[in-house]
């Protein structure tokens, strides 16, 4: 009796709403609520105010959150550390890792994954956001580009590197550069940020860049890249076949500038064997798609 509803509240004060900690826990809102209710009932004392807008938390609440939170902690750890001595992946595993890069990388080598143990189960989001592994409650995130997360642990699994190319036809109407200076003589194809990254005699470089489009995603910039409307940068599991193909032609490839594939996961002193076990094994086949891949393109063997 006296565990009911701390699972249920804390869920709650992390996701500062009913909904989220009923999707963070698997249960119906309604469910949560009760539990919450009759928590407070136990306690003779409110944790939560709540609104038809927002949960917060009470005086009470805090203080009774601070106190309950390694308590789950410590409950989450002795299980780990029983179930970890096994050293068998099981279990669910949350992980998330940007869009593209999961569809076409991350998900197949996932899919394997899970055909190679099948007591695992598996939630894959894919989104562009730099979620909170901890809030939100994912076991691994897969992270590109510079890594400043002190707050994660991270293990590097490979690297990408940036491509600047065109179509042909554009070169052809518009000429090639050869220097970074000419690029502002180019129309360059724009991504979320107007700022493409290259490496000049071992120091990393930053030009801002402009065009007539702009786009925040990666496959339609590719798209117009192939109908030669300009320069486009994208990283090499983007470009890779249209280069090898002939469709595009790299540009500017003394300046090629790489930065880091991450695994980033929740500091604990224990890390269950499915995602210690799937780390390895997407570093495994990330270092052999490096190897095998054409211009250094990621292809999932």
């Amino acid at each position: 009796m006296q565990w009911e509803g701390i699972v249920e509240f804390v869920a709650v004060v992390e996701a500062q709403s009913f909904t989220g900690a009923a999707q963070r826990l698997g249960l119906s809102v309604a469910q949560v609520s009760r539990q919450v209710s009759a928590l407070e009932q136990r306690l003779a004392t409110r944790l939560l105010y709540r609104t038809t807008r927002r949960v917060s938390v009470t005086e009470a609440g805090q203080l009774y959150y601070r106190h309950c939170r390694p308590l789950l902690d410590g409950l989450q750890e002795a299980e780990q550390a029983l179930s970890y001595s096994q050293d068998k992946p099981a279990g669910h595993l949350r992980l998330t890792a940007p869009v593209y890069y999961g569809e076409t990388v991350v998900a197949p080598l996932l899919h394997r994954y899970l055909l190679d143990f099948p007591a695992v189960t598996a939630e894959l989001n894919l989104d562009n956001r730099k979620i909170d592994l901890v809030a939100d409650g994912y076991d691994l995130g897969i992270r590109l580009g510079p890594m400043d997360e002190s707050s994660l642990m991270v293990k590097r699994l490979g690297s990408r590197t940036h491509y600047v190319c065109a179509s042909p036809d554009y070169l052809e109407r518009h000429g090639e550069p050869h220097t970074l200076a000419e690029l502002s003589q180019h129309q360059c194809l724009v991504g979320t940020i107007a700022v493409w990254r290259f490496s000049e005699g071992g120091v990393l470089r930053e030009i801002h860049v402009g065009g007539r489009l702009r786009c925040n995603s990666g496959t339609a910039l590719l798209d117009a890249a192939l109908n030669g409307l300009g320069l486009v940068q994208l990283p090499d599991y983007y470009v890779a076949d249209a280069l090898e193909s002939g469709r595009l032609t790299g540009v500017l490839t003394a300046y090629t500038v790489q930065d880091g594939i991450w695994a980033t996961y929740p500091r604990s002193r224990y890390i269950p064997p499915k995602v210690s076990r799937l780390v390895d094994y997407l570093e495994r086949a990330m270092t052999l798609m490096q190897k095998s891949a054409p211009s250094g393109y990621p292809v999932v063997p």
